[in-house]
């Protein structure tokens, strides 16, 4: 990446496309779930997509335009080829994801515990032969991990990429960054669910303290300092590990839901695990 763009393009504040970001995660990630359970089920039968597919699919298509525009206000110009494969793998990644998690909705729908681990829930232990549980445990495999990573791992590698190059000198004039406070509470919010339920945690944590020591290098060493996109990912992110920090402080002494992480490098219970165990007696 060469070549910096003006002063006046590095300090504007792009508050569309994360104001963007924050509206389609919400109502396409998000409120894939929750569609699903607002909406009939004779409406989208079980042998066809549900209206979460159709909310993945959009949001498939959908993403990879507005991280490529945010790549293109990149003070720095980005290597095409590199966002190209980037992109390529984010796709392949949310498409695998998309398949694991609509059978997914339907192993809930007729008894599947998500609290559990696949070999532990009732209706698994009735299946004939056994070895049909392998079958689920690699779907589980390529919903709950591999998918999740080869979509994740391309989404934030963008956003680390395009916060390299939010720094500008000291002496540069910076934008007043009190009018982003709201949208970057909205969009940690959202990244909270998404580390949580994606059980991401550790490539979040990577991605976070290598802005950290990014931005410290950047400050001590050169003495450069973000412009307001940069501060803006910065502070969303940290706040984000605040937020899963609360969130798993909760359910620290849980013994099912440790059970079922117990394999996990980070343990951070799943918010629809939670809701399986407990939200169900409420709602």
């Amino acid at each position: 990446m060469t070549g910096r763009r003006s002063n006046q393009s590095v300090q504007q504040f792009h508050w569309h496309l994360w104001l963007l970001f924050a509206i389609e995660n919400w109502i396409l990630d998000f409120g894939r779930p929750i569609a699903m359970l607002i909406f009939p089920l004779e409406w989208f039968p079980l042998n066809l997509p549900s209206v979460g597919d159709y909310f993945h699919m959009i949001y498939n298509i959908v993403t990879p335009f507005i991280l490529q525009s945010l790549i293109l206000k990149s003070p720095r110009k980005f290597n095409q080829s590199l966002f190209t494969v980037l992109m390529t793998v984010f796709v392949m990644g949310a498409s695998i994801h998309l398949v694991g998690d609509s059978i997914n909705h339907r192993l809930v729908l007729n008894g599947y515990q998500l609290h559990l681990s696949v070999r532990e829930n009732p209706i698994m232990q009735k299946l004939d032969p056994p070895s049909l549980i392998d079958s689920f445990e690699l779907l589980y495999f390529y919903d709950e991990e591999l998918g999740h990573y080869m979509w994740y791992l391309p989404y934030f590698l963008c956003f680390l990429l395009f916060f390299n190059s939010t720094f500008v000198p000291a002496q540069s004039k910076t934008a007043d960054a009190k009018a982003f406070w709201p949208l970057a509470l909205l969009n940690s919010t959202y990244y909270w669910y998404l580390v949580t339920e994606g059980q991401i945690t550790p490539l979040f944590i990577v991605t976070t303290c290598l802005m950290t020591i990014l931005w410290l290098y950047q400050r001590i060493i050169n003495g450069n300092s973000l412009d307001i996109n940069g501060r803006f990912l910065l502070y969303t992110f940290h706040m984000t590990i605040i937020l899963v920090a609360v969130w798993t402080s909760f359910f620290w002494n849980d013994e099912i839901l440790r059970a079922k992480y117990a394999s996990s490098l980070i343990y951070v219970p799943e918010p629809w695990s939670v809701y399986s165990l407990y939200g169900k007696r409420f709602f």
